[in-house]
C-alpha cells in the first residue's frame, strides 16, 4: 500500500467544540479559566508579528497563572458601550444570517494540538468550513472600513490576530468578519489562514506558555518555602 505524502496524512482532529456553552454565561467563564485565547493575542503579539514584552504582556501572563491557581476568573467591569456591542453584534449576526448563510451557535472552541490549549468564541459556525466574527463599530471606523478594507479585501488591524487565531483553533477555511454600525451599511470581509501570521501565532503562545508553566513551579516553591498562610476566598454579594 502506498503511503502518503507527509503534508496529506490525516490527522485526528482535535478541535472540540463546545456548543453547550453560551458566551457570558458561568460556565463559559469557567471554560476559559486559565486560558489564552483567541480575543487576547494581541496581548502577547505586537501587529508586527513580534512576541510582545510589555507591561500588558506581564499582565496578563499574571492574571492567566492566578485564575490556573484559584481555578477562580475575578469580575469585570461591563461598560455601557460593551453592552451596546453586545447588542449590535446580535443584530450584525441576525443581518448576517438573513442576507448571507444559515449560522450555528456555539459557545467555545479548543484545540491542544500544539500540547497547550487555545481558545476562541466564535460568534457562529458556517457549515463545516466557515466562521463569523461579528464587531460592532463607531460610524468613523465603519466608514473608514468601506473606505480601506472592503475595497482591497483586507481585515483591520485590531481583529486580524483574533481571527487568525480562530480560523487556527478551528481549523476551519475561512471566516467572515461581519463589521456594523447602526444606520451605515453592512461591511463583510472574509478572510482565510495565513500561515505566515498564524506560525507568528503559535510561537509567541508557545512561548507564553511555557513561561506560565515555569511561572508556576516557582510560585509553589517560594510559597512553600516562605511558609505563607492560606486564605478563603470569601463571596460578597454586590448591592445594587
Amino acid at each position: 500500500m502506498a503511503l502518503l505524502a507527509p503534508d496529506t496524512i490525516e490527522r485526528p482532529s482535535t478541535v472540540r467544540i463546545h456548543s453547550d456553552l453560551y458566551q457570558g454565561t458561568e460556565e463559559w467563564i469557567a471554560a476559559r479559566c486559565g486560558m489564552l485565547t483567541a480575543s487576547e493575542m494581541g496581548l502577547i503579539l505586537t501587529p508586527t508579528l513580534k512576541a510582545a514584552k510589555n507591561e500588558k504582556e506581564r499582565s496578563h501572563l499574571y492574571e492567566l497563572l492566578a485564575q490556573r491557581i484559584t481555578k477562580f476568573v475575578e469580575p469585570r467591569y461591563v461598560s455601557d458601550d460593551m453592552l451596546r456591542g453586545r447588542d449590535d453584534e446580535v443584530e450584525a449576526l441576525t443581518l448576517y444570517a438573513k442576507h448571507y448563510a444559515e449560522t450555528e451557535t456555539v459557545g467555545f472552541i479548543t484545540n491542544d494540538r500544539w500540547g497547550f490549549t487555545l481558545g476562541y468564541s466564535p460568534d457562529a459556525l458556517v457549515g463545516s468550513d466557515g466562521l463569523v466574527e461579528c464587531k460592532s463599530r463607531r460610524q468613523k471606523y465603519q466608514v473608514e472600513t468601506f473606505l480601506v478594507h472592503v475595497i482591497e479585501g483586507t481585515i483591520p488591524s485590531d481583529y486580524l490576530l483574533q481571527i487568525q487565531t480562530g480560523l487556527l483553533v478551528s481549523e476551519r477555511l475561512w471566516c467572515d468578519l461581519v463589521s456594523y454600525s447602526g444606520g451605515l451599511p453592512l461591511a463583510v470581509i472574509r478572510a482565510y489562514p495565513d500561515e505566515t501570521i498564524q506560525a507568528a501565532i503559535l510561537s509567541a503562545a508557545g512561548d507564553f506558555e511555557q513561561r506560565i508553566r515555569d511561572a508556576m513551579g516557582r510560585y509553589r516553591d517560594i510559597v512553600t518555602a516562605s511558609g505563607a498562610i492560606p486564605t478563603q476566598r470569601i463571596e460578597r454579594e454586590i448591592m445594587a
